[in-house]
């Protein structure tokens, strides 16, 4: 069987930024960030290239974005996607993003959607769960091993005090973690490809907003550390009491 998977990928900040906000803290300013291709995702389009190796099927990735994640999906077909789908607005939250995946997906089916278990700017974990609902097929989150035998996929993922192990049919959804695969790293014959593989512009589909961002903040600064010597074991536990307040 030939498979069609289609990848959802996310383009985030690289975790090295200094992140800063415009217009009263409601903005996210943009300016001077390195953005990147979601490390989850990349994991999930890892796993997906190496269940279609050897004419096996095909990997689509699909981004919801305006123009400036480009260079992100290029890098996606850079790895060893086939083609590419861009949906030209703003991904305004996760059910924005979810409900315009799932409308051309309900045009254009694929076998098995993969996506990261969450951006690593947000750490929402709930486009795959509302992929799952909006295409009324079966969603599995956050699954470690993936291994698809004909028409049947068997996942692996951590419960409390354990492991899951789960059959499922093909078509299903799948939000993926560490362990699922070793990201790949573009080489120079990937690079090169990528520039002529089919990245295809689509519009947004209209959609009810029901979330809007209020404002943003960032973590509070860390206060000075206070060493106190090994042997001075009374004036750490007066400070535990006095100041850190936590005896």
């Amino acid at each position: 069987m030939k498979m069609k998977i289609l990848v959802c990928i996310s383009n985030v900040p690289d975790t090295t930024t200094k992140i800063t906000f415009t217009d009263n803290n409601t903005q996210f300013n943009t300016n001077g960030v390195q953005f990147i291709l979601n490390p989850y995702d990349e994991i999930a389009l890892s796993r997906a290239i190496e269940l279609t190796e050897g004419g096996n099927g095909s990997v689509t990735v699909i981004n919801v974005g305006e123009s400036n994640t480009e260079a992100t999906i290029r890098k996606a077909l850079a790895i060893g996607a086939d083609d590419a789908i861009r949906i030209n607005a703003q991904p305004h939250d996760a059910w924005f993003v979810a409900f315009q995946i799932a409308q051309y997906v309900k045009e254009n089916p694929f076998d098995l959607i993969l996506t990261g278990r969450e951006s690593i700017d947000y750490n929402g974990s709930k486009v795959a769960g509302m992929l799952g609902e909006l295409l009324d097929i079966p969603s599995v989150s956050i699954i470690k091993k993936l291994a698809v035998d004909g028409e049947t996929a068997t996942v692996e993922r951590e419960i409390e005090g354990g492991k899951e192990i789960l059959t499922i049919p093909l078509p299903f959804i799948a939000g993926t973690a560490e362990g699922v695969a070793e990201p790949k790293i573009p080489n120079m014959r990937g690079i090169m490809s990528a520039r002529t593989k089919p990245l295809k512009v689509i519009e947004p589909v209209a959609v009810k907003t029901f979330s809007e961002v209020i404002g943003y903040e960032t973590p509070a600064p860390r206060g000075q550390v206070k060493l106190v010597p090994a042997d001075d074991v009374a004036g750490l536990v007066e400070l535990l009491h006095t100041a850190a307040r936590v005896i």
